[in-house]
């Protein structure tokens, strides 16, 4: 076996036992979808100093994602806002 293919192999395994949901992922980074509206949400991942502010910057493009996408539909301004009591 060639070693990109082992490298492929397991770059593949470990991305797949890495995820998280995002519910995990906001509490790990003490984010709480309802302290922002969804445009505040949108502008923190559109840059890179709030990104790594909030330690978003660490996690890869697949958690990112998600994170954004729990986020903003659980926003303050949301059809399904966040509450601390919901955390």
């Amino acid at each position: 076996m060639k070693i990109g293919t082992i490298l492929l192999f397991l770059s593949i395994i470990f991305s797949s036992v890495s995820a998280q949901s995002p519910k995990e992922l906001a509490l790990k980074l003490s984010l709480n979808p309802a302290t922002k509206a969804i445009m505040q949400w949108e502008r923190v991942f559109k840059s890179k100093r709030k990104m790594k502010r909030y330690k978003i910057d660490k996690l890869n493009d697949k958690d990112k994602q998600v994170l954004k996408e729990y986020l903003i539909s659980h926003a303050a301004d949301s059809d399904k806002p966040q509450f601390a009591g919901d955390i």
